[in-house]
């Protein structure tokens, strides 16, 4: 089957949207799926750059949403017609799947990582040679094909065009704090960042009921979403000691939890320093940047704790549905953040991304998709 998709055919070149690329045959528990639109994530930029590499040619992607047209003899949870949000591929069968753990999923660099389908295959192809893959996603395309793991059932009358960040980013961000660091009523938590996934976690930090939720940036006008999110304190952290701004703000003791989303060397060595006592802060960037940690004063005699996070210990199936609950109760905002782009504007979005004038690009892959239907 012939589709478009936005192609990188090497290291920092810009997408380009071909419409010969040839899509593989169903599996018999896959999905074929309509394409509406697709968030663009930070790691789309580090595989396009080569920050992470899968291999080129590849098309990226993998925030999407759709709709689902087929489904192959084994799939038991979705029909023609469903609205869908992809996410990442877990095998569901090694042991960490089996403990409730899909993002520590023993073959997760290989189901998601690899640039081809789980049992090896190909998913795209042109003029007869392989295109890797994403996520066993690829959602940059017009129609892709999807282990049924990979796909969230959402609700019909909700927007599909906004839905689809809510597959990486916005669960990433909040399930790192509700998931991973599970801050008490009453705790502090500081996010440094507050691009999507940033402002994601700062509002996961407000529905756990934490007292002060810091926001850190050097862009006043994220700064300005994050207290309309719910932020209780920002701060614009150019210039500043930004470590002793959160100290002050913290009676002197420093917050319960933070989180960086930068993968900045600096900002992630203030992250820790900002801790209090006893604290604990989630690095969850995709960076080849490093850190210098003081094991003797930072970890052993003020218990302080560093974790990595994968996709915020997320299981989409509970945590997306989850989120969409949040957001129809008006405390989990996350379409604020995001703007519409046509498929054929991919590099200009993702420009704007990376220079901040937009938080969360989203391409509409389908302009003809009308809500609600």
């Amino acid at each position: 089957m012939k589709i478009k998709a936005a192609i990188v055919d090497k290291q920092n070149a810009d997408w380009q949207i071909r419409d010969d690329v040839e899509l593989a045959p169903m599996g018999p528990d896959d999905l074929q799926i309509h394409m509406v639109a697709s968030g663009i994530c930070h790691s789309d930029e580090a595989l396009r750059i080569g920050d992470a590499v899968i291999g080129y040619p590849i098309i990226l992607g993998h925030e999407g949403s759709g709709i689902v047209e087929k489904v192959g003899p084994e799939v038991t949870q979705f029909q023609p017609g469903d609205h869908v949000v992809l996410s990442f591929y877990a095998c569901g069968n090694c042991e960490n799947c089996l403990k409730g753990i899909p993002t520590q999923c023993l073959n997760y660099a290989h189901n998601n990582l690899s640039g081809t389908r789980p049992d090896g295959s190909a998913h795209f192809t042109e003029n007869g040679k392989p295109v890797a893959d994403m996520f066993d996603q690829s959602s940059f395309t017009t129609t892709t094909v999807v282990r049924e793991r990979n796909a969230v059932k959402v609700p019909k009358d909700l927007d599909l065009r906004m839905l689809g960040p809510l597959g990486c980013g916005y669960v990433t961000g909040s399930g790192t704090v509700l998931n991973t660091l599970k801050p008490k009523p009453g705790d502090t938590i500081a996010v440094f960042g507050t691009g999507a996934v940033g402002l994601a976690a700062m509002m996961a930090g407000r529905i756990a009921g934490c007292t002060k939720v810091i926001g850190i940036d050097i862009v006043d006008s994220r700064l300005a979403l994050a207290k309309e999110l719910g932020a209780t304190d920002v701060i614009n952290s150019k210039g500043i000691d930004v470590v002793k701004a959160i100290q002050d703000l913290t009676d002197g003791r420093g917050v319960n939890w933070a989180v960086d989303t930068t993968g900045v060397t600096a900002v992630m060595e203030d992250s820790i320093k900002a801790l209090a006592q006893g604290g604990t802060t989630a690095t969850i960037a995709v960076t080849k940047n490093h850190i210098d940690v003081d094991t003797w004063t930072d970890l052993c005699v003020d218990d302080k704790k560093i974790v990595g996070v994968n996709m915020g210990d997320s299981i989409p199936q509970i945590d997306i549905p989850r989120l969409i609950k949040f957001y129809q109760m008006g405390m989990f905002d996350f379409d604020k953040t995001e703007k519409f782009y046509k498929f054929d504007q991919i590099n200009e979005a993702n420009a704007d991304s990376r220079s901040g004038k937009t938080i969360k690009p989203v391409l509409i892959i389908d302009e003809d998709y009308v809500p609600g239907n």
